[in-house]
Parts: structure tokens; sequence; C-alpha cells
């Protein structure tokens, strides 16, 4: 890692406590199992890139067990595009017909996935890909997805799966070797056939199964906000299913936060949604007592 000039003005006797401050958190969370949704903004500026890479890094050598599982909206938006198609959803599920899966395999499964394998290598840890194939990870069914308002109605949205299964002793087996896995959202069927598959539900049921001490999604938001955009840093999940009764929470928050929901309720110690825009924002989250977004109790 790179020395950062703008820390030169921070006396070593001060960096020295700063860096004393990580210790209970690197005990409380030695050997644990941390899965990450890695997203938004932190996944597409190159500065945050590294920052991210960097933490990740970190985090397994000393002795944590970090799980990436990544989306790649605006990449899929963009490819897509070259082809002369645009990206539509419903209820913040993106519509997947056959080209359209097509092209968020080659994407996601491809392209985004090796950036961040490259980035984690870059920074000094051994990445692995994998999606949803491999190792049997992430069996699915066609999602069946009813109206919010009208529950008798039913929205057809293509190639886009619900999680059936999660086996997951590909990503035991490559954890017990030290190997950081970065999963793509991509599930298969009983037919062999591909499912595009929400990240955020992904990541959220993959903690769940794992018995993850913390399932962390960084988002391009500073967490869950209130109707005057203020911050909820600390909620329940009784808090959380008003703020789904009144419209606060909506839009593409609703996957993240009942997929979080379902985690806190399973088992998953703490669920954080954290701004991703905030260089290191996941160490600062994991290592300090500071908060840097919406932590979810499941009481």
């Amino acid at each position: 890692m790179s020395t950062d000039p703008d820390l030169a003005h921070i006396r070593p006797r001060d960096q020295a406590e700063i860096l004393a401050q990580a210790l209970p958190y690197i005990r409380r969370y030695h050997g644990k199992t941390l899965v990450i949704k890695y997203g938004g903004n932190a996944m597409t500026d190159p500065a945050l890139q590294q920052d991210f890479a960097e933490d990740v890094v970190l985090l397994k050598l000393v002795g944590m067990n970090p799980i990436v599982v990544h989306g790649g909206g605006p990449q899929i938006d963009e490819a897509l595009s070259r082809l002369g198609k645009k990206g539509t959803f419903i209820q913040g599920m993106r519509v997947t017909d056959e080209e359209t899966m097509e092209v968020v395999e080659w994407v996601l499964g491809g392209e985004v996935q090796q950036d961040i394998v490259g980035l984690i290598n870059a920074a000094g840890g051994k990445a692995v890909g994998l999606t949803g194939r491999d190792g049997g990870l992430i069996r699915a069914r066609k999602l069946k997805m009813l109206d919010k308002d009208d529950p008798t109605k039913e929205h057809d949205i293509g190639q886009v799966g619900e999680i059936t299964a999660i086996d997951p002793s590909v990503v035991q087996a490559l954890q017990d070797d030290q190997f950081i896995p970065v999963i793509s959202p991509i599930g298969f069927g009983e037919r062999n056939e591909s499912y595009n598959i929400n990240a955020d539900l992904v990541a959220a049921k993959l903690a769940t199964v794992l018995k993850a001490e913390k399932l962390l999604l960084l988002t391009n938001t500073p967490g869950v906000l209130n109707k005057a955009g203020e911050l909820l840093t600390n909620l329940s999940a009784r808090e959380i299913d008003e703020l789904f009764a009144d419209g606060t929470i909506s839009g593409g928050m609703l996957p993240k936060i009942s997929g979080a929901l379902d985690a806190a309720k399973s088992g998953v110690n703490a669920v954080h949604i954290i701004d991703g825009r905030v260089p290191h924002a996941m160490l600062l989250e994991i290592l300090t007592d500071q908060a840097y977004g919406t932590m979810i109790r499941s009481h």
C-alpha cells in the first residue's frame, strides 16, 4: 500500500494509538466470516476500487474471512446500450429476456468479476472468481413477482431467479485455503438454465447459510434515511417493517433492505448498510467505533 501524504501530519504516537484501537475488533472478529456486497460508486471510481481491494486484503490478513458478492448494474446498462437495448426495471428488479441474460452473464461472470479479482490480487490478496454454477453454489428457479399493490397480478420479468438452495462447500474450501471468493450473482436451474439474481439477495442468503458474523452492503447512499433525509444509524426489524409500510423505503432499496432483514432475522449478528462513497468505509465500520451507515438488528 502506498504511503498517504495526507497522513504525514499525524504524529507517530497518534498513529500507533489509532492502530491499537483496532485490536479489540480484530480479536472479536478473528476467524469470523464477513459477507460483503460490493456495488455502486465504490465499484466504478478507481480510487475507491483501490481502497476496497486494500480493505478486503487487510481483513483477510488479520484473520477474518471476507467473501465478496458483486453487482454490476451500470456495467450491464452500458453493455446493453452498445447493443441498442435499454434496461427496464419493475419494483427494483431488472427485466431479463434471453439476450439480456447473455449480456448479464458475460458482464458479471467475465468482465466485472475478473476486474475485482485482479484488483484484490494486485493489493496482495489471493482472490478466486465464482458464479452460481461453480461447485453447484447457487440453485435457482424463475422468480414469480407479485405486484406490490395488487397481489393477484404477477409480473413476468424473464430470467430473473429466486434462490432455492445455496451449497457453500466450494466457498468454505477456498476460505480454508486462504483464498478470497468473489461471487457473481448468477444462479442455475434444473435444466441448467441461467438466472440473473439480485446481488443483495445473494449476499444476504449466503451470509445466512454461512452463519456469517456480519453482512456489509456497500451502497451509493449514507444508509437508510428517514423522510426528512436524516440517517437512521440503528434499526430493529420492527422499525424497518414500519418504514416499508409508510413508503420510506422504496425502489432499489427494497430488495437490499428485505434481504438484509431476512439475514438479521436468520442469525447473522449484524447487517450494515454502508456508504461506499467514503474511502475505506468498510475498514472504518469494522475496526472502529465510527458508524458509517445503518446497522440492522434482528429485534
